[in-house]
């Protein structure tokens, strides 16, 4: 499929991409969404992600999960434990602005791709290393997954406090790498903005375990946030176990008032009259009274269609949300007006896929999907011609 022009703030970057699995590869393709050229260089068996689990895939090398985190980049086979695919590699680098990878610092070094020898290939190089740890710490140089992060963050002390079930568990998304992925196209952006003003290169490192705790104990700390300690671990209103969407006459809603008025002119509107004084409310004590007035919300919610209270919760500035089951979210009013779920097709015929559109809109510089997941080694021949027409 032909590579549309690069519209997006990031048009004219070059990245080299070793990455694989999750973190990496949602980077690259967010900073790919952003315009600029990402080469996605592969072993010859593919990026591990691309074979994925079970049977659903319409061939063999394109998992849903590989499909849904490599657009927008162009693939290259490079078997880079021979001589030639290092000496590709290496040409490749002088043409590029940034190299990304996540592997460990002593397989790359093997390679001959650590920063001090890709800085010898292209002296202002943004070298950017997503690791599970900070090099500076004694877990440096191990390997890292999504559950070890979790683990190791806190983060699977969390469904504990929302639900009294005292069993450590990880939050159910890849949200570790997700969200750390995000962070290295932070770096990446800002170590470029470094290199436009000074012209200076550099090496750029970012740890899961430190980035993702950051993220994820920002409310979380809690009283413990105050040395000595003022109270307890967990932000009160994001674990309490009431916090979830209610059933009304036809589906489930989210609405979160923002002021004790406001909640009871909610339940009033679902046919509770003067609810704090009501004998319930006035009958229960302490955590009794907040069981008591969700129990009131929830009543409240039941007596009308969602679509009725989103109007009337509207007309009223009380904020609300339909809550989409998973297999109602293609038919959601927003998601279909702005086409954000988009059918598109899969490169050599094999079928279509559900592309996400970017969210970010830029008035100057839109983004866009220029180019679809790449079948493995996709774009070699044409990337090796570009650097040969440039030496």
């Amino acid at each position: 499929m032909t590579q549309e022009k690069s519209t997006g703030p990031l048009a004219g970057i070059r990245i080299v991409d070793l990455t694989q699995f999750v973190l990496g590869p949602y980077a690259t393709q967010t900073l790919g969404d952003l315009g600029a050229d990402v080469i996605k260089i592969e072993e010859p068996g593919g990026d591990r992600n691309r074979k994925g689990t079970g049977k659903t895939a319409p061939a063999p090398d394109m998992a849903a999960l590989f499909v849904e985190i490599n657009r927008n980049k162009r693939s290259v086979v490079m078997d880079l434990k021979a001589d030639e695919g290092r000496a590709q590699l290496r040409k490749l680098i002088e043409t590029a602005d940034v190299l990304i990878h996540n592997m460990r610092p002593a397989s790359i070094q093997r390679l001959g791709f650590d920063y001090e020898s890709v800085k010898a290939i292209k002296p202002d190089i943004v070298y950017v290393v997503a690791m599970g740890f900070g090099s500076d710490g004694p877990y440096g140089g191990l390997q890292a997954f999504d559950d070890l992060i979790q683990g190791a963050s806190g983060a699977c002390d969390l469904l504990p406090y929302y639900d009294g079930d005292p069993a450590l568990r990880p939050i159910p998304s890849i949200v570790a790498d997700k969200t750390c992925g995000l962070f290295a196209v932070i770096a990446t952006q800002a170590a470029l903005v470094h290199r436009a003003r000074t012209g200076e290169g550099q090496y750029v490192e970012v740890p899961m375990l430190e980035t993702f705790t950051g993220f994820i104990l920002a409310e979380h700390l809690n009283g413990h946030t105050y040395v000595p300690s003022r109270g307890k671990y967990g932000h009160p209103t994001t674990i309490t176990p009431h916090r979830r969407p209610m059933k009304t006459k036809d589906g489930f809603i989210v609405i979160l008032p923002n002021s004790q008025d406001s909640a009871k002119r909610f339940i009033e509107m679902g046919g509770i009259p003067d609810p704090y004084n009501s004998p319930r409310y006035l009958a229960a004590e302490g955590k009794g009274r907040v069981d008591a007035y969700y129990a009131m919300l929830n009543e409240a919610a039941a007596t009308r269609t969602t679509e009725e209270w989103l109007r009337i919760c509207a007309e009223v500035s009380i904020p609300a949300m339909r809550a989409n089951r998973l297999d109602e979210v293609f038919e959601d009013p927003h998601f279909k007006a702005t086409g954000f779920f988009e059918e598109r097709e899969l490169p050599g015929g094999i079928g279509r896929y559900r592309a996400m559109k970017p969210g970010l809109r830029f008035e100057k510089t839109p983004c866009a999907i220029r180019l679809d997941p790449p079948r493995t080694g996709q774009h070699t021949e044409e990337v090796l011609a570009e650097v040969a027409s440039r030496a």
